[in-house]
């Protein structure tokens, strides 16, 4: 038997034939779910012969996720789509390992997933008849790192800071309180939140145009993004990296599958470049991010996990996808 500690608010405890998972609820209520290991409920369902012909990835703040609530249940009927159909859901997101895995326990999701702006992938073990090769393994995952790692960028992010005194302020300044402010999220979340491994988010005090942010991160062979609610700073890494080297790995398992991403942020721009069909959010304020202008762009009609269920069930049956 193995535990498994997803953080402060997860865990799992497993054997060979069963898998009980305890997290806390929206309402702060202690859950338990217990099944099958649910890689191997998934291989035996569909994975015998590896046909992967669509998959879909997704952003999660803003878009899979509340911008405010941080709720998926307006994208439930999606959801379930996805997964009668055995569809790949594969979450890409700037949030950390910690809590992609709480998250993933709540979807009942066990596909691969791609944490802190593409700084990782995590590959369930034995999810491919043939798996690739990994930077390293644990008992769960094998890992592929796209990332600097986070004391690098620390050390960078502090020169920069030192030539802008009083102008940025990143997670790793702060205490876990101040996290959970700033993200409208509950203290035990933000102390997830900051388990960076690949990826410093900061807060910009006043004006600071982003191409000055930009041009000192370069100095040191670094890059800025912007997410929905903080910049970031990163290495040579990035979402579409990251689906592109996945979307390889599926693809030795089955012809050319079909792409699907859906984002709202600058941030997701590099993965909604690389897939066949790119999905724009709408903004918890009605807007659109100017920055994403892609020919076949898909824009949806209202934000956040409604648009996104939404868009998905409009657009999924002319993939031949049943509902």
């Amino acid at each position: 038997m193995r535990i498994h500690f997803l953080g402060l608010i997860a865990a799992t405890i497993s054997s060979v034939d069963m898998k009980m998972v305890f997290y806390y609820d929206k309402n702060r209520v202690p859950q338990c779910l217990i099944s099958k290991n649910m890689v191997g409920d998934f291989l035996d369902k569909k994975n015998s012969q590896k046909d992967f012909r669509l998959l879909v990835f997704t952003d999660l703040d803003g878009t899979l996720l509340d911008h405010e609530s941080y709720s998926f249940e307006p994208a439930l009927p999606a959801l379930a789509v996805l997964k009668d159909n055995n569809i790949p859901l594969i979450v890409c997101t700037s949030k950390t390992r910690a809590e992609i895995e709480l998250i993933r326990v709540q979807l009942n999701n066990i596909h691969p997933f791609i944490s802190e702006n593409g700084g990782a992938i995590f590959i369930p073990r034995n999810y491919f008849l043939q798996m690739p090769h990994a930077t390293r393994e644990d008992a769960d995952y094998s890992i592929i790192e796209l990332g600097t790692p986070y004391s690098r960028l620390r050390e960078v992010f502090n020169r920069i800071k030192s030539a802008l005194p009083g102008k940025l302020r990143g997670f790793g300044d702060s205490i876990p309180g101040e996290v959970a402010e700033l993200c409208g999220l509950p203290l035990a979340d933000a102390k997830l939140a900051m388990k960076r491994d690949y990826d410093e988010p900061f807060v910009v005090e006043g004006e600071m145009p982003f191409d000055v942010l930009q041009e000192m991160a370069s100095h040191s062979q670094l890059q800025v993004t912007r997410g929905g609610r903080f910049y970031h700073l990163m290495g040579n890494n990035d979402k579409g990296k990251a689906v592109h080297l996945l979307r390889d790995m599926y693809q030795n398992q089955s012809e050319h599958p079909t792409t699907v991403a859906l984002g709202d942020s600058l941030n997701d721009l590099p993965m909604l470049e690389v897939v066949d069909y790119p999905i724009l959010l709408k903004k918890h304020d009605g807007s659109y991010d100017p920055s994403i202008t892609l020919n076949n762009l898909i824009l949806s009609r209202s934000s956040g996990p409604s648009g996104w269920s939404e868009t998905l069930l409009e657009l999924l049956p002319a993939l031949g996808v049943r509902g």
